[in-house]
């Protein structure tokens, strides 16, 4: 019950949020909430995966109201956390080919959110660095979705990403699901 009412709050306001996971989503509240006696516990399974799908969409619908793709968002919350980057750093981050990853950037750099130049130690490596523009973009676009997801798995106990890990392998086999997909 917990972790719906959680969902549904998120999903209706999107605020600036505290990257820190709150003491409500420890370990003890999650299972609690999740393993609640219901009638149907697959039904119950369906229902969440359906709540964060619908999260996600709400979520990316609402960047993308600001003029930002979800895609382009990350990169621009990567490059606020971290700096500039290659493209290759951009590719990894977002976990996708080369060419989608320079699309992106692409995309950002003519809406004037980052520039890329080449790295003066090699020609080859080119180098993503955030515009004034796209520093502001980022800190002021309300934290959700993957980068929210992001922030809030690195603070987890490897023991906790260990389950988490074990169930999302479980629903990509289950829904037949491949690497290149």
């Amino acid at each position: 019950m917990f972790f719906r009412q959680f969902i549904c709050k998120e999903m209706s306001t999107l605020p600036v949020i505290d990257p820190t996971p709150p003491d409500a989503l420890s370990a003890a509240a999650l299972v609690e909430a999740v393993d609640a006696p219901t009638g149907d516990a697959a039904g119950e399974a369906i229902h969440q995966f359906l709540l964060l799908y619908r999260y996600l969409r709400q979520y990316a619908r609402q960047i993308d109201e600001r003029g930002i793709r979800p895609r382009e968002f990350s990169v621009l919350r990567f490059l606020h956390e971290t700096g500039a980057a290659t493209v290759g750093q951009v590719q990894d981050y977002l976990y996708c080919s080369a060419s989608v990853a320079s699309t992106v950037i692409s995309g950002l750099e003519e809406k004037g959110l980052v520039t890329r130049t080449r790295s003066p130690e090699d020609n080859r490596v080119v180098i993503v660095t955030l515009t004034a523009e796209g520093g502001d973009a980022a800190a002021n676009t309300p934290l959700g979705g993957i980068v929210l997801l992001r922030r809030r798995l690195r603070a987890l106990p490897p023991e906790r990403l260990a389950v988490i890990n074990r169930a999302l392998a479980d629903l990509l086999a289950l829904m037949e699901v491949t690497e290149s997909e």
